[in-house]
């Protein structure tokens, strides 16, 4: 039982370590919609293969909307309380 406590503790605190940054999600997401865009560009793929990629491109802007938000929001309460 301790040693599951112990496991728990070591991983709740090694996790910030594995945790992606904001900037490095947002440049994984412009470089994944560079090379959507020069895939669309070939017009040599399939329907599905082409809407898979729309469908994904648009995750992709609602999750980096989303975090700009939540920064956005975090600023400003930080700011607010200074």
């Amino acid at each position: 039982m301790m040693k599951a406590i112990a496991f728990a503790l070591a991983l709740g605190m090694a996790s910030p370590v594995f945790a992606e940054s904001d900037a490095a999600k947002d440049m994984k997401d412009k470089t994944a919609d560079v090379k959507d865009g020069a895939k669309d560009k070939l017009h040599t793929d399939s329907g599905m293969e082409k809407a898979g990629r729309k469908t994904d491109k648009a995750t992709r802007d609602v999750k980096r909307g989303a975090r700009h938000t939540k920064n956005d929001a975090k600023k400003k309460v930080n700011d607010a309380t200074k």
